[in-house]
């Protein structure tokens, strides 16, 4: 349940507390109770809600307010409503802050701003700045304690209209998808895109925000269908929304989608949108973003060169921003581009610190132990490697940088270890190639990754039958049309409902 203010008047204590202060105003400006009453209500009336001894109606509480010179949200909440005002507009400044500067600094203003809302029990305002904490700890890629956050401020919105509490619920979405738990996030959101329409709540900017956080997890799901469909909701909803942030995340999402159906020029001209709409907000980690999904663009292209110039141009805002994790994932993308440019040794140099625990070499398999479940061909379970993303210490590598672990980023955890693997390939060690596939698979196959795991099992699968390993190579095939077959219906529930008239 959400919480309720200690002034609230259908409590006995809420009524209490308005007829001590009814009691401290009235003395204040020298009335008696009479003076006070006249001429809707009786002396004995304002004696007995002074004592605490009846709710008053809402009628009553706005003509004592009137008499006494103050506001009615003053005199039942004892919170002058310049608090709350002035409270806004510094959570306003800290979103900025957030936007255009450090998250670290944003992150200490939202954390005042909390305390400061706890204190004067503005819990619409306390529960705003627990969601920009969270967004200020997603962008330094604290995973667990963003979600603390987006839980908490759920927690404080549990009795509010849905709507107010898509902001948590996004970003909580959001945290289980950089974790690897795509279904989770998907079903957190399709939750609540389906007792949005169900409810009649139809509020376009809620329900933006829903759709184009889908496309994502659906995306790395294999569920293209839904993310297309996802991605068409959102432009539809477009015109309706007044928030240029939100349009502009809408159109780096369609991009997505646009990237899948291989139209890359639509693609690139939906990230022109967004990065021209980021520029004017100068919001720079989603400017950011658009650098990065327009290196991926280029590279889809064949245009290295320019693919490898916005990858960097975005690895540099988001380590200036300290946005680790993100700066890592974009690291993974560059690292791509330059083995296709055929300098292995950088991209190399860029994996290996991200991967701090490489896989350890093993000796060639023996017979009877090719299996395809992520385990090392020597049984030392390369899945253990994967498991733990290939980082100790909880994911920070070598210089303190972010690292990529199953439950920090496992999708480019996966996609590392299919580079170093290829990498290896390529120079002709194809033990440590089987290794980094096999450590892949692991990480892949918790995210539900469905159209990366079954190029990753070709992969396998190529590798092992080049080295006479037949039934090996069938196995790892097998497993990869498995996972081809039906990306993202095996897991996923029906889709969610559309909205009316869109």
């Amino acid at each position: 349940m959400g919480e309720r203010s200690a002034g609230d008047v259908r409590t006995a204590e809420g009524a209490a507390e308005i007829g001590r202060r009814v009691l401290r105003l009235r003395t204040e400006r020298g009335f008696t109770q009479r003076q006070l009453a006249e001429p809707a209500y009786t002396a004995a009336y304002v004696s007995t809600l002074e004592s605490g001894k009846v709710r008053p109606s809402e009628a009553a509480l706005r003509h004592l307010a009137e008499r006494l010179g103050v506001s009615y949200e003053e005199l039942t909440t004892g919170r002058d409503p310049r608090d709350a005002i002035r409270l806004r507009a510094g959570l306003t400044d800290a979103r900025k802050a957030l936007a255009t500067g450090d998250a670290e600094e944003a992150a200490g203003r939202f954390q005042e701003l909390m305390a400061e809302a706890e204190r004067l029990g503005l819990r619409d305002e306390r529960a705003t700045a627990l969601v920009g904490l969270g967004d200020c700890v997603l962008e330094t890629g604290e995973l667990a304690a963003a979600r603390a956050h987006y839980e908490a401020a759920e927690r404080l919105l549990a009795d509010e209209p849905l709507p107010r509490r898509v902001p948590a619920i996004r970003g909580r979405a959001v945290v289980h998808f950089l974790s690897g738990e795509l279904r989770y996030s998907c079903y957190l959101l399709e939750n609540a895109i389906d007792e949005l329409n169900a409810s009649g709540l139809h509020d376009p900017n809620a329900l933006l925000l829903l759709y184009t956080a889908a496309i994502a997890p659906y995306m790395d799901m294999g569920a293209h269908a839904r993310a297309a469909r996802s991605a068409e909701l959102a432009l539809a909803l477009a015109p309706s929304v007044d928030d240029p942030g939100l349009i502009a995340r809408m159109h780096r999402g369609v991009a997505r989608t646009l990237i899948a159906e291989g139209r890359t020029a639509e693609a690139d001209a939906s990230l022109a949108k967004a990065q021209e709409l980021y520029e004017q907000l100068r919001i720079h980690t989603d400017l950011a973003h658009c650098h990065w999904m327009r290196g991926y663009v280029h590279a889809q292209d064949g245009n290295l060169e320019r693919a490898e110039r916005e990858l960097r141009i975005a690895r540099d805002m988001l380590a200036s921003k300290r946005a680790a994790l993100y700066t890592v994932q974009v690291e993974v993308e560059l690292a791509d581009v330059l083995r296709r440019r055929g300098r292995t040794a950088e991209a190399e140099a860029l994996l290996l610190p991200l991967l701090r625990r490489p896989p350890a070499g093993g000796a060639d398999s023996a017979d009877g132990e090719d299996s395809v479940d992520g385990s090392a061909p020597d049984g030392s379970a390369a899945g253990e490697v994967a498991a733990e993303g290939g980082i100790a210490d909880g994911g920070i590598a070598e210089g303190g940088i972010a690292g990529l672990t199953a439950e920090h980023g496992a999708v480019h955890a996966g996609g590392a270890h299919r580079l170093l693997g290829l990498i290896a390939e390529e120079r002709g060690d194809a033990r440590t190639a089987e290794e980094h596939y096999r450590a892949a698979l692991a990480l892949l196959e918790r995210t539900g990754a469905a159209g990366d795991l079954a190029d990753l099992c070709r992969l396998l699968g190529d590798l092992l039958r080049r080295g006479g390993r037949v039934e090996a190579a069938m196995d790892a095939y097998r497993r990869g049309l498995g996972h081809r077959a039906a990306p993202g219906t095996t897991t996923l529930g029906p889709a969610p409902a559309e909205p009316p008239g869109v």
